[in-house]
């Protein structure tokens, strides 16, 4: 069929199944657009700006297990959407992005808006192409989505051209992909598997360390078997935050950094520690030659990269994690003969007195508003809705977020982890909207990170994609006040923001949405309730005492048991124990 390449594009992602993309046109994108309008089954969301379209195709593509797709014009369009790429290189989320280019003649000659994107991301995605023959398009975008979301998933880049959007060819879409050089792994070895399965049957203290690969394989129901055969613990990082039910019996907590002290002392009193797409991050570890170090390790990837790169493992498995986990079960099952693994009782319940002898806890006194109670109260409210997806900013508010905001599914907990991105939390749910129109989709964000994104409240509200950002407002850049406070003699430079510029429920307001200002404890229930109720585009400011901080934590470059913890006051509350 003959059509032009912009139509093409169209075509292509037509072909696979894509329903709707992110972005902002712009000149070498403009045959593109022009595809748009001349007719597709594709849905454009107009962004306000290309570093929102790119996290809004990551809060997709987290939510849904689809892959996002963002489309920039050249130069600052495209460089714009370096940060997304690079976030979603770091959390392995599935991403095509789409970049024009200026013409061909006029690459190399630093014409306006010329960028070598391409080079540019090199070290940041899995593979990138510069189209510059019409007739590669269909198998470019092809591979793309193919390398975005098979083995470990990624951000692949597609820069067109502006003269091949607008040149002929006859199209027609390849039914396979012709890549002889890209063999992700199919199967896990089965002899590494029954040794895994051995290592656990022998182990006396095991857990089961748990990232966001688990999520990513869409093994969640086989990590959950998993544990019950063997009656393992299982604690999440940040990334797997919803890979195994939260309020199961088994549930360990979050390790690292602020993960509760009762957590921490499971990982590194362990004796086997079974990491399942984990890759031993800092931000879990602390001082690496510190970390568990009575611990042996099975190490179960599909990223071969991965295995030994941080920690040494005793018994390496790489292979897609929906598979490995099966196999793992069914071989600890036959180990155990039947037997439920009672055996392990005794440690796993060790783990839970250590949760009721260190529970999270915060000061009640004041009569400020606490963050943390913000977090309980949003916990409550939305307990009995049957689809709650939550995204966050980066700081203390994401920190307190995985603390208190319990997850019993997978895609529920959106959030930057690697790359750790302020600004991610809006345009993040503007995307899981659009993932999931009929879950109810709150953005907790801290007021640094609303200020970098905030103006996607248009997106949401233009776009008819409704969702509730919850402003943990302190007043100040939170975790560097917090870091300031604690390592530097608390000069505190470059961090207040104040409580009150902008007024956020005004801002809310000035985009089309609805605005709450919260400044008193007994009103925290009511707004959210209003905002929950409201059934449009809601922004609640939450004026929140600007002293708490966020705790256990871990400083940077110290052992996993060298917390500072939250010092018990006059009044103290033990919020509860998970």
């Amino acid at each position: 069929m003959k059509m032009l390449g912009a139509d093409a594009i169209l075509r292509s992602l037509e072909a696979e199944g894509v329903d709707i993309v992110f972005g902002i046109p712009g000149g070498a994108i403009l045959p593109t657009y022009d595809a748009f309008a001349r007719g597709t089954t594709v849905r454009h969301v107009l962004a306000r700006h290309e570093q929102g379209a790119g996290h809004m195709a990551q809060g997709y593509a987290r939510a849904s297990g689809r892959v996002g797709v963002a489309l920039a014009t050249s130069g600052p369009g495209a460089t714009n959407l370096v940060t997304p790429i690079a976030d979603a290189w770091m959390d392995s989320t599935p991403l095509v992005c789409l970049t024009g280019q200026v013409r061909s003649s006029l690459i190399g000659t630093d014409a306006f808006q010329e960028c070598d994107i391409t080079g540019i991301t090199i070290p940041i995605v899995k593979h990138s192409w510069l189209v510059q023959d019409v007739d590669e398009i269909a198998a470019v975008m092809k591979a793309a989505f193919h390398i975005a979301r098979t083995g470990r998933c990624g951000p692949v880049l597609v820069d067109i051209p502006r003269d091949v959007q607008e040149a002929e060819l006859d199209f027609s879409y390849p039914d396979e992909v012709d890549l002889p050089g890209w063999r992700p792994p199919r199967r896990g070895h089965p002899r590494q598997i029954r040794e895994a399965a051995r290592w656990v049957a022998e182990a006396e203290r095991p857990v089961l360390y748990v990232g966001g690969g688990t999520i990513n394989a869409d093994a969640c129901g086989e990590l959950k078997d998993l544990a019950e055969s063997g009656r393992l613990p299982v604690i999440t990082t940040l990334m797997g935050k919803g890979a195994f039910p939260e309020t199961h019996e088994l549930f360990a907590g979050w390790p690292g950094m602020h993960g509760p002290k009762w957590s921490n002392w499971a990982m590194n009193k362990a004796d086997l520690l079974v990491a399942c797409g984990a890759r031993f991050d800092d931000r879990v570890t602390g001082k690496l030659a510190g970390f568990a170090p009575g611990a042996s390790v099975v190490h179960l990837d599909i990223d071969a990269a991965e295995i030994g790169k941080l920690r040494n493992a005793d018994v390496p498995v790489v292979g897609p994690l929906k598979q490995v986990l099966r196999d793992l079960g069914s071989e600890l099952r036959r180990l155990h003969e039947g037997d439920t693994a009672r055996r392990y009782d005794g440690w796993v319940d060790q783990i839970f007195e250590w949760r009721d002898e260190f529970p999270l806890r915060y000061s009640t006194d004041g009569e400020l508003v606490k963050p943390q109670a913000v977090m309980e109260s949003l916990q409550a409210a939305t307990a009995d809705r049957d689809n709650v997806i939550w995204t966050t900013g980066v700081g203390q508010h994401q920190m307190w977020a995985m603390q208190y905001l319990l997850c019993d599914e997978p895609r529920r907990f959106v959030t930057s982890g690697g790359l750790g991105t302020m600004g991610y939390g809006v345009p993040a749910a503007v995307g899981a909207k659009a993932a999931q129109p009929d879950a109810t989709v709150v953005c907790v964000d801290g007021d640094g990170c609303f200020q970098m994104t905030g103006s996607e409240l248009a997106t949401s509200v233009m776009e008819d994609l409704p969702i509730i950002v919850a402003i943990i407002n302190n007043g100040y850049l939170g975790m560097v006040h917090q870091w300031q406070n604690l390592f530097y003699d608390d000069r505190l430079s470059q961090v207040h923001l104040t409580h009150a510029v902008p007024d956020y429920a005004k801002l809310a307001e000035a985009y089309g949405a609805l605005g709450i200002m919260v400044d008193e404890r007994s009103q925290v229930d009511d707004a959210i309730d209003q905002a929950l109720n409201a059934g449009r585009t809601t922004v609640i400011d939450f004026r929140v005492d600007p002293r708490e901080q966020c705790y256990p934590m871990i400083p940077a470059g110290a052992a996993a048991l060298e917390l500072i913890e939250f010092e018990e006051g006059a009044e103290t509350e033990g919020v509860r124990a998970l």
